[in-house]
């Protein structure tokens, strides 16, 4: 009965680096743009900062440094992953600014990615959002490809009621 009154809550999504924002579905990497991992969206970054896209608790920062788990309040999982294929740089190109327990807020620094480094390497640059655990949300924002600075609004996701 009381379930009536409950809410979706949303919550604002904040772009992780400055550059061109994309779909999702435009990533040049399958597993990410036919989302098996889950949903999101992508920045071209044209800049070496990587900040949060939202508030919670680094749950993973992998060993390879490519990326890194954030848990928001509500429970869902948002990996932030830093360029395409750079699990094989063996964290080289990546230095770390955030460690596993850490509270971010959207726009807290995560980590400096050398995108020169990065190309050397012969691997992409984009840096991927994705919400793995998308049982927990009701929708996510609708991305329009544009130029973005990191922190500006992407858009809003809906969690799932209750």
């Amino acid at each position: 009965m009381f379930k009536l009154f409950k809410k979706n809550k949303s919550e604002e999504i904040v772009a992780p680096a400055t550059g061109q924002l994309i779909k999702i579905e435009s990533v040049s990497d399958d597993v990410f743009s036919q989302k098996m991992m889950g949903d999101g969206f992508a920045v071209d970054p044209v800049h070496n900062d990587i900040v949060s896209p939202v508030a919670g608790v680094v749950s993973t920062v992998f060993p390879t440094k490519h990326a890194i788990g954030i848990t928001t309040e509500k429970g869902l999982e948002v990996l932030v992953h830093m360029g395409l294929d750079t699990v094989e740089l063996n964290g080289e190109p990546f230095d770390m600014l955030v460690e596993s327990g850490n509270h971010v807020e959207p726009n807290t620094p995560l980590a400096i990615m050398d995108i020169d480094k990065v190309k050397a390497g012969g691997k992409g640059t984009t840096i991927v959002i994705v919400y793995t655990n998308m049982d927990k949300i009701d929708s996510v924002p609708i991305v329009s490809p544009q130029y973005v600075d990191h922190g500006d609004a992407v858009g809003t996701l809906t969690y799932q009621k209750g």
